[in-house]
C-alpha cells in the first residue's frame, strides 16, 4: 500500500512539472529555441534591480517611447554591442540583463547569447519585456519621457487594430484629405515608393513628423503611414495619441504586405 501511495505521488509530482513546463513553454514560444540562455523573471528583476545592469535592446524610438527606468539603451545591432559591453564590464562587475517587447519577441535572448560570447557570463534575458514590466510596476517605467506610467495609456491590440488597414483599403483612402507618410528606414525602402507623388518620407526622430502633424490637425487632413512590415507602427501610436490626432491610419503588414498584394 505504501509504496503504492509513492507511487502516486511521485507520479503526480511528474504530471505537475509537465504542466508547468507547457504552461512555460506557451507563455514564452520563443524560450525553446535558446535553451543555453538564462532567463529572469519579473519579479526577481524588480527585487534584483539595483544589483544588476539593465539594456534596452530594442530601436531608438522604442526606447525613447516606452522604457524601463535607469534601463540603458544598447541596440542589438548597435556595431559596438560587445565592445561596448566588454569596457563596461571593466568598470561596472554587475550581471547585465537584455529586454525587448516580450514572450515572443527574440531579441532579449539573441543579445543576451551575443553577450555570452563576449562576456562569458553574468548574462540574463528578461523575456516577459517591457509591457508585462510596465503593468506590474508603472512607477518603475518611463513613457514618452515622463514616469510614473498610467497602465490605461497603454495602447492595447484591440487600440491598434482599430487604426490598421488592409493594403487594399489603406491605398483605396489615399486621395486630397489624406498626408501619406513612409516611416520605413532608409535601408529598407529599396527606392520603391508605394505612392509615388503622392507621399513624403520622414524619419519616426526627424522633426518633419511634427510638421506633418500639425498640418494634418491645422487642416483637419487623415494622417496615413506605412513602415516595412507593421512593426513600427505600434510606436508610433503612443506620440500620435499624446498629441491628440483623431484621424490617422496605418498599413497592416506594411510595404512588404502591399507588394504581395
Amino acid at each position: 500500500m505504501k509504496t503504492s501511495r509513492s507511487s502516486f505521488l511521485a507520479l503526480l509530482c511528474l504530471l505537475l512539472l509537465q504542466a508547468g513546463a507547457v504552461q512555460a513553454n506557451e507563455a514564452f514560444p520563443v524560450r525553446s529555441l535558446f535553451p543555453k540562455v538564462a532567463v529572469i523573471e519579473l519579479e526577481e528583476l524588480y527585487d534584483r534591480r539595483d544589483g544588476l545592469l539593465i539594456f534596452d535592446v530594442r530601436s531608438r524610438y522604442e526606447y525613447d517611447t516606452l522604457h524601463i527606468s535607469n534601463a540603458r539603451h544598447l541596440a542589438l545591432d548597435d556595431p559596438d554591442f560587445i565592445a561596448t559591453l566588454q569596457q563596461l564590464r571593466q568598470a561596472d562587475p554587475r550581471p547585465m540583463v537584455f529586454y525587448c517587447n516580450g514572450h515572443t519577441c527574440k531579441k532579449s535572448y539573441e543579445a543576451a547569447q551575443k553577450a555570452a560570447h563576449g562576456l562569458q557570463d553574468g548574462v540574463l534575458a528578461f523575456d516577459a519585456g517591457i509591457f508585462d514590466w510596465t503593468k506590474a510596476h508603472p512607477e518603475d517605467a518611463v513613457l514618452l519621457g515622463k514616469s510614473p506610467v498610467d497602465p490605461a495609456r497603454l495602447i492595447s491590440k484591440e487600440r491598434l487594430e482599430a487604426h490598421m488597414l488592409a493594403p487594399e483599403a489603406f491605398g483605396e483612402r489615399v486621395g486630397e484629405n489624406t498626408i501619406v507618410l513612409d516611416i520605413r528606414e532608409t535601408m529598407q525602402k529599396n527606392t520603391i515608393n508605394l505612392f509615388p507623388m503622392r507621399q513624403r518620407s520622414v524619419s519616426l526622430d526627424n522633426n518633419k513628423l511634427q510638421s506633418y502633424v500639425d498640418r494634418a490637425k491645422r487642416e483637419n487632413k487623415t494622417l496615413m503611414f506605412y513602415d516595412a512590415v507593421g512593426k513600427q507602427v505600434r510606436w508610433l501610436q503612443y506620440y500620435l495619441e499624446e498629441e491628440g490626432v483623431k484621424s490617422y491610419y496605418f498599413m497592416k503588414g506594411g510595404a512588404k504586405a502591399f507588394l504581395n498584394y
